[in-house]
C-alpha cells in the first residue's frame, strides 16, 4: 500500500473526506535542547595530558558539534574547555564529554573530522557560564 492509499484510508475511517490539500511533510525535532552556531576554539585531550585544538561549532545544554584534527572513536571521554571573550577577559567552560558519534571521513572545510559530543560532567559553575553563554547567543540570532 502506498503512503497516499494509506492516508486515504485513514482519513476514511475516521469519517473525512480526502483534503483538497497537498500533503506534506511534518519533521519531528528530535533534540532536547535547542542548537546555537558558536565558532568558538576549544582545547581537548583524550586519556592523556597532551591537549590538542579543535572548533566547537554549535552547542546545546547537553552537547557540542565539534571539529578536531582527528578521528575519535564513538564511546570515548574527552576533556574539553570551550574558549570564549567575556567582557574584556577570556573565558571557558571546561567540561567531560563523550563521543557519540563520529564522521570520519574529514571535512574538506575546515579539514578536521566532525565528531557529536555529549556532556557527562562539568566543573563546578561552567554549566551556569553555558546557559547563560547559550542564552545571549540565541538572544543575537533572534534579533
Amino acid at each position: 500500500m502506498s503512503p497516499q492509499e494509506y492516508l486515504t484510508s485513514l482519513r476514511k475511517k475516521r469519517g473525512r473526506g480526502i483534503s483538497q490539500s497537498k500533503e506534506g511533510i511534518f519533521i519531528v525535532e528530535r533534540r532536547k535542547h535547542p542548537r546555537f552556531r558558536i565558532d568558538l576554539p576549544l582545547d581537548y585531550s583524550v586519556e592523556s595530558v597532551e591537549r590538542q585544538g579543535g572548533v566547537a561549532a554549535n552547542a546545546s545544554k547537553s552537547g557540542l558539534l565539534v571539529y578536531l584534527p582527528e578521528a575519535i572513536f564513538v564511546g570515548s571521554l574527552l576533556k574539553v574547555e570551550v574558549l570564549f571573550a567575556k567582557g574584556s577577559g577570556l573565558n571557558s567552560i571546561s567540561a567531560t564529554a563523550k563521543v557519540v558519534w563520529s564522521d570520519l571521513a574529514p571535512e574538506e572545510i575546515s579539514g578536521g573530522y566532525r565528531h557529536g559530543l555529549r556532556f557527562e560532567s562539568f566543573q563546578e559553575g561552567d554549566f551556569l557560564k553555558l546557559r547563560k553563554l547559550l542564552t545571549e547567543v540565541g538572544d543575537r540570532h533572534s534579533r
